[in-house]
C-alpha cells in the first residue's frame, strides 16, 4: 500500500512538457468527505443485486496522437461484443487534457464516467477529492490487483484504497540503429556504462557526420535525468525535500555533458534534434519512450530496442509512466458503474490492439500470453518492469520539479556549471513549495 508522501498546497500545476507520452499536471486540494462519498457510490453502483440494464459510458482519453486509433479499435470491439453497454470514446487534445478534465470534474457538466489518467497524477486528484476508489467496482467485476504489474498498483493504492487500474507501463527504452552498429562491428547493444562509452566512441564518425549518442537538452530529459539519478544511487525527493543537487545527481549531469566534450554528441541540440538525427541515420543511440515505435516504423529505420543500460554506479532503474483507468467523483449510476467494470475487465484480457501501438501492457494475463511475447519490442520493454520507478509520490510534483528542466538544459549546453545549475533548480523548487 502507499500513502501520499506530503501535502504541499493547492497551487496550480503547469502542464509538463511530455510530447507524445501525454503526461500532464494539475493542482491539489483536500476533500476527504468527497472521497468517502465516492467509495459509497462505487459500492452502490456495483451491487451484485443490481440488474444489468443498458447504459452509455462516456470515456475520456488524452490519446490524440497515433495511439488514439488503437484505443478506438478496442472500444469498437467491446461495443460489438455485447449490447448492454455502449462506451463512447472522447479523445481530448493531449496538451490540454488535464485542464479540460479539471473543468469537467469541477462543473459536473459533461464529466466523463471513466477517464485515463497518468499514474503520477492520481495522488493529486485523490487529494482534491475528484476520484473514487475502485475497489468495489473491481470486486464486482472480478478484477484482481494480483493480475496487474505491482509497481503502478502500489503507487495508486492510497490509504488502503485502490484508485487506478493500469492499462500499460511505458518506461524509457534504448533505440539503436542496427546498420550503424553493424558498420562499427558492435554485435549487441550495451548494458552498462563501460560498454556504452566504448560503443558510442566507435559509433561516432565525424567524417560522415554521425554520432554515437546525441544528448537531448530538453525533452525527453524528463525520463532520462531521473533514470540516471536513480541508477547512481540518488533521488529526486528525499522524503522531506527536493534532492536533485546531490553528488549522485550532479555526477550524472556532468557525465552527460562529458559526452559533448568528448565529441560523441553535438553540443547545441535543440528540441527534438536527437530524434531528427536518429531519423536521418546520424544518431546511433536514442533514449526515448515506446510511443516512438510508430514514427520509426513509418520512417523505415532498421532499429532495435533494448533496456536502458545501467549508466549509474548503484543499481539498475528506469523512469516510467503508466496510463490508468480512473473513476471520477460523482459517477453514481449503478448501471454505468457496472458497465465501467465490465469494460475494464474486457480490456484486461483483450488489449493486444493497445500493445500494437508500442505499449507494454500492465495486465499479467496479457504479458504472459504467447501473442504478447511474440512482439519483440514490447516484450523487451516489459523486461524493465521489475525495476521501473515513477515520479515521486508527492502532491504537485510537476510544479515543484519544473525548475529542473531549464537548469539542466543550461548545464548540458555549457551555460552553467552542473552543481550551480542543480543548486539553482533546488532553490527555485523550494520557492515553488512555499506558494
Amino acid at each position: 500500500m502507499k500513502k501520499t508522501t506530503k501535502l504541499l498546497g493547492t497551487s496550480l500545476i503547469a502542464l509538463s512538457l511530455v510530447a507524445a507520452a501525454g503526461c500532464g499536471s494539475n493542482n491539489g486540494g483536500n476533500n476527504a468527505e468527497s472521497n468517502n462519498q465516492g467509495s459509497t457510490n462505487a459500492a452502490a453502483g456495483n451491487s451484485t443485486n443490481a440488474k444489468a440494464e443498458k447504459a452509455d459510458i462516456l470515456f475520456w482519453t488524452p490519446f490524440s496522437g497515433a495511439d488514439g486509433e488503437f484505443m478506438k479499435k478496442i472500444v469498437e470491439k467491446y461495443n460489438s461484443s455485447q449490447d448492454t453497454y455502449k462506451v463512447k470514446l472522447v479523445i481530448q487534445p493531449n496538451g490540454e487534457y488535464y485542464k479540460l478534465l479539471d473543468v469537467a470534474m469541477s462543473a459536473g457538466k459533461d464529466r466523463p464516467d471513466l477517464a485515463i489518467m497518468h499514474v503520477d497524477q492520481i495522488p493529486t486528484y485523490v487529494n482534491k477529492g475528484q476520484l473514487q476508489p475502485m475497489d468495489d467496482l473491481a470486486a464486482a467485476s472480478a478484477i484482481n490487483k494480483t493480475d496487474y504489474v505491482e509497481a503502478p498498483v502500489n503507487y495508486e493504492t492510497i490509504d488502503n484504497k485502490w484508485y487506478g487500474i493500469p492499462l500499460d507501463i511505458h518506461p524509457l527504452v534504448m533505440y539503436y540503429n542496427k546498420d550503424l552498429f553493424e558498420q562499427a562491428g558492435i554485435t549487441a547493444p550495451p548494458t552498462n556504462r563501460a560498454e556504452f562509452e566504448a560503443d558510442v566512441e566507435k559509433l561516432t564518425n565525424k567524417d560522415k557526420g554521425t554520432y554515437g549518442y546525441v544528448v537531448p537538452t530538453l525533452w525527453p530529459q524528463q525520463f532520462i535525468f531521473p533514470t540516471l539519478v536513480w541508477q547512481n544511487g540518488g533521488d529526486l525527493w528525499n522524503g522531506t525535500d527536493v534532492a536533485y543537487n546531490s553528488p549522485e545527481a550532479v555526477e550524472m549531469v556532468q557525465w552527460m555533458r562529458s559526452l559533448v566534450d568528448k565529441g560523441v554528441s553535438p553540443g547545441n541540440v535543440q528540441q527534438d534534434g536527437e530524434n531528427t538525427l536518429f531519423l536521418q541515420g546520424k544518431n546511433a543511440i536514442q533514449f526515448n519512450g515506446p510511443w516512438m515505435k510508430g514514427q520509426f516504423d513509418e520512417a523505415g529505420i532498421n532499429y532495435g530496442v533494448a533496456p536502458v543500460p545501467q549508466i549509474g554506479k548503484a543499481k539498475q532503474a528506469v523512469y516510467a509512466g503508466s496510463h490508468n483507468f480512473v473513476l471520477p467523483k460523482g459517477v453514481t449510476d449503478a448501471n454505468v458503474v457496472k458497465g465501467i467494470g465490465d469494460f475494464v475487465k474486457y480490456v484486461s484480457t483483450n488489449s493486444m490492439d493497445w500493445a500494437a501501438s508500442g505499449q507494454a501492457l500492465a495486465s499479467k494475463p496479457m504479458l504472459e500470453s504467447e501473442e504478447f511475447k511474440a512482439l519483440d519490442m514490447q516484450s523487451n520493454v516489459a523486461k524493465a518492469f521489475e525495476y521501473v520507478q515513477f515520479a515521486p509520490n508527492v502532491l504537485n510534483w510537476a510544479t515543484i520539479s519544473d525548475p529542473i528542466w531549464g537548469e539542466l538544459s543550461n548545464a548540458l549546453l555549457g551555460k552553467k556549471d552542473a552543481q550551480k545549475a542543480m543548486d539553482d533548480a533546488v532553490a527555485k523548487s523550494r520557492q515553488a513549495m512555499k506558494k
